[in-house]
């Protein structure tokens, strides 16, 4: 039962994590939103989506950590 509200409130955050993206806020939030849905992966011994949650969470880990640490505007991108 865990495992499933686990999974549903980790596809949210990432649905939600997909329009930030861009964001250190986004990152955050795909970083969260794997880590729910690892819970998931491990409980139904899906190993492969297992390993690619693992990897994700590293790769977007990096990219939190390599990213600038300057707030960008609107204006900014015009």
């Amino acid at each position: 039962m865990i495992a499933l509200a686990c999974g549903w409130i980790g596809a949210a955050i990432m649905v939600a994590a997909s329009f930030k993206m861009s964001q250190p806020l986004g990152l955050k939030m795909a970083i969260v939103g794997l880590s729910l849905l690892t819970v998931q992966a491990f409980s139904n011994e899906t190993y492969n989506l297992l390993t690619l949650n693992l990897c994700s969470i590293i790769g977007f880990s990096l990219s939190l950590y390599k990213a600038p640490k300057v707030l960008l505007t609107d204006k900014d991108f015009k």
